[in-house]
């Protein structure tokens, strides 16, 4: 069976299998190795993943749901033609497309897979993303996390020995670092933090901002909030590679956004970066100097400003040797063949740290009505590692000792995230009036907690009644919603994906150029309800082609 390793992200997914010593990328049905991590309706009721999704972003809003990664394990849904769906739901049908994209090839069943994920991703959510997996008929045998994915693939790719490398992982929705040494063929994490709300779509919506007040102050002009969205994000990509981009707003009317604005726009932004960054180092005790590489992962590092950021904070350039889009996919790739026990990494050991501290909730002497977390586990030790502590009864006369079981950092437990509550019956009296609370975090970053008594009564915790995490039950119910929702042809994708392009381009224009779009999709979408697949692909490359040079030359 093949190594394979997903990265789930908020903006993009990607698929890739560790064979023939190497980790190679997997395209999907359009020969991109980028999967959008979007999800629509049709107007005929047919769900759509992918770049055809995409596409429907700005035209179809209400009909599209995109970024929902970052709301993974809550109970938010969103409506897509008749059905409501959670984010495991949605993210499932991601895993779904990429699932079938490899198997189409590599010609055989794909099973088992290694899913990257933030490592500041606390416990609801890994678990809520082993929940899509199973939705989308995948078995996650290890969850990782997304910068020691990423530190994988420079560490093997790199000929010197005894590196530590800080990993600056700024995805779509997340922001991560972990500080790392590599050394004899070992990769240790030493300390991870992050902000799970910090992302590209972030730096989007700041630069949305402020094109809306532009355009209203300097034209009185108001665009809709998708178009908008459109406009800076095409401002942000084309910053990456120029130090200007033009906005045309309308016609003779345009507004000019540099880096050094980029800059002065995301200021708050980039100043959010510098507290997990310092974090970090103090937890590994270590200062910026100790350091021999700050490697960058995850496509939003490619901004000028967050190079320039970093470069400003450490004196010193950041490395980006590797796609920063692929590396997060070919390192969770790595590690299935790792943990597949593949000949040429027999040599090559992993280990990972603990983002959050996990424990429970003690009485507060001084303030009866908040009490404080006590941690069993504290962050950034090494997994997979188990810890025990001792809890007695707050007075004579209890019978029983409730557990609420906690994550964060902290003191007292109301600003922590609760996990769940085991509660034990004890003796009135005797010297067996205790519990002992073990805490096992495994290398998924998964808790398991089992409780036992001083009389030998043992219990264990299922974190099933926690807000916003799917029970068994909503699982299986998930799957039978998710098998009676018709999902667009996936061999049809691609097709699909330039209809929707088409609609969105004509709800832009005006005039003889609308007009002319709406002839175009008429004529190809009666082209597509033959599913003759030949006749359609015959006449494919002349579409996307007109629509290339429409949306770029305007030429008709």
């Amino acid at each position: 069976m093949p190594a394979i390793g997903i990265d789930l992200g908020t903006t993009n997914s990607l698929i890739a299998v560790y064979r023939d010593n190497k980790a190679e990328l997997i395209p999907n049905v359009h020969g991109d190795y980028l999967t959008p991590s979007v999800v629509s309706v049709d107007k005929e009721g047919q769900l759509l993943t992918g770049r055809p999704a995409r596409e429907r972003l700005i035209s179809h809003p209400g009909e599209t749901a995109h970024a929902f990664k970052r709301l993974i394990g809550t109970n938010k849904t969103w409506k897509l033609g008749k059905p409501r769906l959670r984010s495991e739901e949605l993210s499932s049908l991601i895993l779904k497309s990429l699932k079938q994209d490899a198997e189409n090839f590599l010609g055989e069943t794909v099973t088992d897979v290694v899913i990257s994920v933030p490592a500041y991703f606390n416990d609801i959510q890994r678990r809520a993303t082993r929940s899509a997996a199973q939705l989308a008929g995948l078995n996650v045998i290890q969850l990782v996390n997304e910068p020691t994915a990423g530190a994988m693939v420079y560490g093997l790719n790199d000929t010197e020995d005894d590196k530590k490398y800080m990993i600056l992982d700024l995805g779509g929705g997340t922001f991560d670092i972990t500080l790392l040494e590599y050394f004899n063929e070992i990769f240790e994490v030493h300390a991870s933090a992050g902000d799970n709300f910090l992302g590209g779509e972030d730096f989007t919506h700041l630069i949305a901002e402020w094109i809306n007040n532009e355009t209203k102050t300097r034209f009185n002009i108001k665009l809709t909030a998708e178009y908008i969205y459109q406009l800076a994000e095409q401002a942000k990509k084309s910053l990456s590679d120029n130090n200007s981009h033009s906005i045309e707003i309308e016609k003779d009317k345009s507004l000019t956004i540099t880096n050094e604005l980029m800059d002065e726009i995301c200021q708050p932004l980039l100043e959010k970066l510098r507290f997990p960054i310092t974090t970090t180092l103090q937890d590994a005790d270590l200062i910026p100097d100790d350091l021999d590489d700050i490697v960058l992962i995850g496509g939003s590092t490619r901004m000028p400003v967050f190079r320039e950021f970093i470069t400003r904070m450490f004196k010193r350039f950041p490395r980006q040797s590797e796609n920063p889009d692929h590396v997060v996919a070919k390192g969770a790739a790595i590690i299935a063949g790792l943990l597949t026990q593949n000949e040429s990494l027999r040599e090559v050991v992993m280990t990972d740290v603990m983002p959050y501290s996990m424990g429970v909730g003690v009485y507060n002497e001084s303030n009866s009505e908040r009490d404080i977390f006590d941690p069993i586990i504290e962050r950034n030790q090494t997994i997979p590692i188990s810890r025990e502590n001792r809890y007695y009864p707050i007075s004579d006369k209890q019978s029983a000792i409730n557990l609420n079981i906690y994550q964060g950092e902290s003191r007292y437990v109301e600003n922590n995230l609760k996990l769940g509550t085991l509660r034990l019956n004890i003796p009135k009296k005797g010297d067996d009036r205790f519990v002992d609370v073990r805490f096992t975090y495994d290398a998924s970053g998964i808790l398991e907690v089992i409780a036992i008594t001083g009389t030998g009564t043992e219990k264990r915790l299922v974190i099933e009644q926690t807000p916003g995490e799917m029970s068994k039950e909503e699982i299986e119910a998930a799957l039978e919603k998710l098998n009676n929702i018709k999902i667009h042809p996936r061999n049809m994708d691609k097709y699909r994906a330039i209809s929707s392009r088409a609609e969105r381009l004509y709800e832009q224009s005006t005039g003889e150029n609308r007009q002319a779009l709406a002839n175009f999709i008429q004529e190809f979408e009666i082209l597509l309800q033959t599913q003759d697949i030949k006749k359609i692909e015959k006449h494919f490359e002349d579409f996307k082609q007109a629509l290339d040079d429409y949306e770029h030359q305007e030429w008709f």
